[in-house]
């Protein structure tokens, strides 16, 4: 195993510089932040190759910019002035240690210079060793970013291929053509909303009934792990937004549109500023659930959207939201063929999901082998990289 050194005796740091929006100039240098490249300006301020190392916002975050850049007041940056190791291994260590385990700042979370100096890092060995494990990790990082670019793109076409199938069964195309549409308030029972005015009034930490935000509901499911609360006398005075199993909740602000059936296990729980439909008997829950999140419903909720910080979708926009008027056994029917093709893909999706956490995790072991010396790169493949995980 490699010696560890403090940081500092490896690299110094140097600020980023204020650069305000008005006094940019567009040019052939990127601008670089904590989170990266935003934009660009005719002059820089360190040299080709650099590494930026975020401070403020996504501090810890570790950059490299091959052309030189801007460093902002954000990030710190190390060029070749600043340290007498090779740029790329040294870029390869700073992904190795933990920077953000450094953070001493208790208000805005941050990476001060002196705490990263004293992080632990491999102390650096001959130069011709740095290069070695840089163009070994240069090779087997660029063939592992291939296989998890290669997954995200099937991901998007599965995405894609999903979308198609919900509107080809759900008629939506041929409902537009033909007229068979009418507005959603003609098919269910009653269209409300949850607590909306100082709901922060009625929670409480233990004692109450479950109430579910926003946050809460994603396209086609309703995650609890992190509800709140509501005090009996907030739940006796807010009946209107209680909760029954089978009615569909439709997020009014953020991720607007997202709608869930709800489930049994949240029957009689309340809701906070969400949209909540009860369909009654002309329309199956899960039908109304898959129209409700497909892009052709998802386009109107962002068209009828109101609010110029934070856009949010009202009642009266929901009511008027064009559903297919078929048959409840038609609908029932279309939610049995979609339940099984969509889970189809679901299943496809999840698991190429997983492959690029195994990638993502692989590669981050491989540069801490290789920088820590756990291995001799001059005689390694970088095979067993990717175990378990088809190319």
């Amino acid at each position: 195993m490699t010696e560890m050194v403090p940081l500092r005796r490896v690299t110094r740091m140097a600020y980023g510089d204020s650069l305000a929006s008005e006094t940019r100039i567009d040019g052939d240098y990127p601008v670089v932040g904590s989170g990266g490249i935003s934009g660009s300006h005719h002059a820089r301020n360190f040299e080709a190759p650099g590494i930026v190392v975020g401070r403020k916002g996504s501090f810890g975050s570790v950059h490299w910019v091959h052309t030189g850049g801007f460093a902002i007041d954000t990030a710190y940056y190390i060029d070749e002035r600043l340290t007498s190791s090779n740029l790329r291994w040294l870029y390869y260590v700073l992904q190795a240690v933990d920077l953000r385990g450094s953070s001493q700042d208790v208000g805005v979370p941050g990476l001060s210079r002196e705490a990263a100096y004293g992080v632990p890092v491999p102390a650096p060995p001959a130069m011709e060793e740095q290069h070695r494990i840089a163009d070994f990790l240069d090779a087997e990082t660029a063939r592992i970013d291939h296989l998890a670019l290669k997954r995200r793109q099937m991901r998007n076409l599965l995405r894609l291929k999903r979308e198609r199938v919900i509107e080809s069964m759900l008629g939506l195309e041929r409902a537009q053509t033909s007229g068979a549409l009418v507005p959603l308030k003609y098919l269910v029972a009653e269209v409300t909303v949850g607590i909306v005015i100082t709901p922060a009034k009625w929670y409480v930490e233990t004692g109450g009934t479950p109430a579910l935000r926003g946050l809460n509901v994603k396209p086609g499911s309703i995650h609890t792990g992190d509800l709140v609360q509501i005090s009996p006398v907030g739940h006796a005075e807010n009946r209107k937004s209680r909760l029954s199993t089978g009615d569909v909740v439709v997020v009014r602000t953020g991720q607007a549109g997202a709608a869930a059936v709800v489930p049994a296990e949240l029957n009689g729980a309340n809701c906070i500023d969400l949209i909540v439909v009860r369909p009654g008997n002309k329309i199956s829950p899960k039908y109304l659930e898959y129209v409700l999140n497909s892009a052709y419903a998802i386009a109107r909720v962002e068209e009828h959207s109101v609010g110029s910080i934070q856009a949010h979708f009202n009642v009266g926009a929901m009511r008027q939201i064009p559903i297919p008027s078929i048959a409840r056994e038609e609908q029932d029917d279309i939610v049995r063929l979609l339940d099984t093709k969509v889970g189809t893909l679901d299943l496809l999706y999840r698991r190429l999901h997983h492959q690029e956490q195994l990638l993502t995790e692989r590669r981050q072991a491989l540069i801490t082998a290789a920088v820590t010396g756990q291995f001799d790169v001059s005689t390694a493949s970088g095979r067993n990289v990717t175990d378990g995980v088809t190319p």
